[in-house]
């Protein structure tokens, strides 16, 4: 672009110079009058006729001369103005597109702050919610750390039965009571929340007299662990899933008949825990 500027410049100064010259010097008759003062002082006198001859002959050479410099004046000024109307329309062009560029730079910078903004604001309630979400997972966990596991004995050994009849069995050493839902006084475990629990039993003993112990839901029989044989030691256990209500029971009681063992290497055992608690829509589709 500044290189056509310059070559335009140079070209307008060309022609206004030529166009001086032209315009300044001498017309045509001066130059015909001067030609013959020369042509006089040069040559000797010679006819009217020759005299004619050679001014018929200037006049005709100075004007194909001047004609061919005007004609190439008229090409350089029509080319200069075309080449001003073209660095006209360019310059134009140019300013749009400045205008242009700077209205973009302006919208990009209004979008990177707003977009800056809108992630601030999303990181801070993601944060928030986050924050929101732990604590209430904390407090329903908090709510279903319900797990016991206890042993038959406090401390010593022996057995305990055989009975006639069926008895509530006490495991009176507790290892674990998180939520305090089993009583060690009682030997019950009582639902706290409505859920799915996971109990588990074990019985030990000596033959030739069975061992065998079943865990009940509210007074009902659900699984046995049992064994039996003539001699030397026995061992069974056996569990259950079940789904509580709050308030429901969960026991064992021993076997008619049969007896159990313990002492301190901790051989009958019973356990359980909350898998997970339920919802009531939860359980309607179970």
């Amino acid at each position: 672009m500044k290189g056509l500027v310059c070559l335009l410049l140079l070209l307008e100064t060309f022609v206004c110079v030529v166009q001086h010259q032209v315009d300044g010097g001498l017309n045509e008759n001066e130059i015909s009058q001067q030609l013959r003062s020369e042509d006089g002082r040069e040559n000797p006198p010679q006819t009217d006729t020759l005299r004619n001859e050679a001014s018929t002959e200037s006049q005709q050479n100075y004007h194909l001369f001047f004609t061919d410099i005007h004609a190439a004046l008229r090409e350089l000024t029509a080319t200069v103005t075309e080449q001003k109307a073209n660095i006209r329309e360019l310059t134009a062009t140019v300013t749009e597109q400045k205008t242009i560029n700077r209205e973009l730079t302006a919208n990009i910078r209004a979008l990177e702050t707003r977009l800056r903004e809108e992630m601030n604001k999303k990181n801070d309630e993601m944060s928030n919610l986050t924050l929101s979400q732990v604590e209430e997972l904390r407090k329903e966990n908090r709510d279903r750390e319900i797990a016991f596991s206890a042993s038959l004995m406090q401390s010593g050994s022996g057995y305990i039965g055989p009975f006639t009849s069926e008895i509530t069995l006490t495991y009176r050493k507790v290892f674990t009571n998180i939520g305090n839902a089993y009583n060690p006084v009682t030997g019950v475990f009582t639902a706290p929340l409505k859920g799915a629990y996971m109990f588990r039993i074990s019985v030990f003993g000596h033959g030739p007299t069975p061992s065998g112990a079943a865990i009940y839901k509210n007074g009902e029989r659900l699984v046995l662990a049992y064994a039996h044989q003539p001699q030397r030691e026995l061992n069974s256990s056996n569990g259950v899933v079940l789904i509580l209500e709050v308030g429901d029971v969960v026991y064992v009681r021993l076997r008619s008949g049969t007896r159990i063992f313990d002492n301190e290497n901790i051989h009958s055992t019973f356990s359980g825990f909350l898998l997970f608690p339920l919802r009531e829509q939860e359980l309607c589709r179970m």
